[in-house]
């Protein structure tokens, strides 16, 4: 009998990330068994979705599910959900795996592993490089990370969620390296941003200014899915200004450790950071634009 059939799954954290990545499994013919979210009706719908059960506490999630997949927002709620004292994922977590995909600093994956083998439970990172839209299709890009047994043994379930796979070492590197593709990421989307407002400026069509920048050095993975969102102002959220902030935030304070000076990423991270004091954390990343073009503001 495959793993799609004998192991249950909770899903902890069901956004449109984690309810899509939830959807997925699903579909894919594993038994998705528990469902939890802070917001207790997107768990409630959900669960109806899936006719699966809709976890009031954590400690549910575990009872009912072999691997755990949590999709947090950021360190303190990571810590949270392991650790809270009245009701966390590590009460009755014997035997249980725990694999965490949400970006946060590497400190709390190493905590969180730590935290788990007490319990006599396993936990490992799968970073993911991807967006809304892929978790649906199974075609997420996972950064992988933890003890290689424990990797192996999540494998059916990492691959019906993924089209591509990276194991990159021990714990916390995962969390290292996706801090670093979204620093990089981040600055390409303040840049793009900055050099569409000037062709704006200038009186340039923008459609035009695109085209140009696709065939030549200024092309990027970036002016692909968000130049013409800048352009005709649809900040739509698949990776919101609010999560920019926030991995740059990881990226810049991971320099500081090692003693690298990082002032484009510096930069871009204070572009995100305003937008929040704006009242724009919601918006795409995209929505970085709202800062750059002249005339706009908040739409």
């Amino acid at each position: 009998m495959s793993n799609k059939t004998t192991n249950k799954v909770g899903v902890v954290g069901v956004g449109r990330m984690g309810a899509n990545m939830a959807r997925r499994l699903a579909d894919q013919g594993f038994q998705v068994t528990a469902v939890y979210d802070v917001r207790r009706e997107a768990a409630i719908e959900l669960a109806k979705e899936l006719k699966c059960y809709a976890a009031e506490k954590l400690a549910e999630v575990t009872a009912k599910a072999d691997l755990i997949l949590s999709v947090v927002s950021d360190d303190k709620a990571m810590r949270d959900i392991y650790t809270a004292p009245s009701d966390n994922l590590l009460i009755g977590a014997k035997g249980r795996t725990f694999i965490n995909f949400a970006t946060v600093s590497p400190q709390v994956h190493l905590d969180v592993e730590v935290a788990a083998h007490r319990a006599s439970a396993a936990a490992i990172e799968a970073c993911m490089a991807s967006s809304i839209t892929q978790a649906r299709q199974g075609t997420l890009y996972l950064i992988l990370a933890g003890d290689c047994a424990v990797v192996e043994k999540a494998a059916p379930l990492l691959e019906a969620l993924s089209i591509a796979r990276r194991y990159v070492g021990a714990t916390g590197r995962a969390a290292q390296v996706k801090a670093l593709v979204n620093m990089v990421m981040n600055i390409n989307t303040a840049g793009l941003a900055e050099g569409l407002a000037i062709g704006d400026a200038l009186g340039i069509d923008l459609n035009v200014l695109r085209e140009i920048f696709s065939q030549t050095g200024a092309n990027s993975r970036v002016l692909e899915t968000d130049g013409a969102d800048m352009q005709n102002r649809e900040h739509d959220c698949y990776f919101s200004s609010a999560h920019a902030a926030k991995d740059s935030g990881i990226a810049v304070s991971l320099a500081k450790e090692v003693g690298v000076q990082v002032p484009l990423a510096e930069a871009s991270l204070a572009q995100y950071r305003r937008m929040i004091e704006k009242g724009l954390g919601e918006l795409d990343k995209s929505g970085v634009a709202e800062l750059t073009f002249k005339g706009r503001g908040k739409k």
